[in-house]
C-alpha cells in the first residue's frame, strides 16, 4: 500500500492514512495479545507509545516507521516548494501519537 499511495501521494493526506493504519495495527495487537506483549515487537511500540510523553514515542516509533517505508522501497524524505526538507515518517508519527487529541473537546 505504501509503495503505490506515498510517491504521488501529499504528506498531509498519507500521515493520517498511515497512522490510521497503525491504529488499527494497535488494536488488533491489543485484541490478540492483551497484556502480554513481548518487549521489542512492533505490537509492544505501538501501544507502549500511547502511554509515554510526546518525545519518548516519537523516539521509540520513528525508526519503526522509517523501516516501514524502507521495506516498501519509498521515500519518506521530502523537499517542498520553499527548499526545506521535511519527513512523511515524522508527520506520520505525530499523526499517530496525537490521535485522539481533540483540542475542542477540552
Amino acid at each position: 500500500m505504501l509503495r503505490r499511495l506515498v510517491p504521488e501521494g501529499r504528506t498531509h493526506r498519507l500521515a493520517p492514512t498511515i497512522a490510521a493504519m497503525l491504529q488499527y495495527a494497535a488494536v488488533v495487537a491489543l485484541g490478540k495479545y492483551g497484556g502480554e506483549l513481548q518487549e521489542g515487537t512492533v505490537a509492544y511500540k505501538l501501544i507502549r507509545a500511547d502511554e509515554m510523553g510526546q518525545e519518548e514515542a516519537e523516539e521509540l516509533l520513528l525508526p519503526l516507521v522509517k523501516r516501514f517505508f524502507k521495506d516498501a522501497s519509498v521515500e519518506y524524505a521530502r523537499t517542498n516548494a520553499s527548499g526545506e526538507r521535511y519527513s512523511v515518517a515524522e508527520e506520520t508519527v505525530r499523526e499517530y501519537i496525537n490521535w485522539f487529541n481533540m483540542p475542542w473537546e477540552d
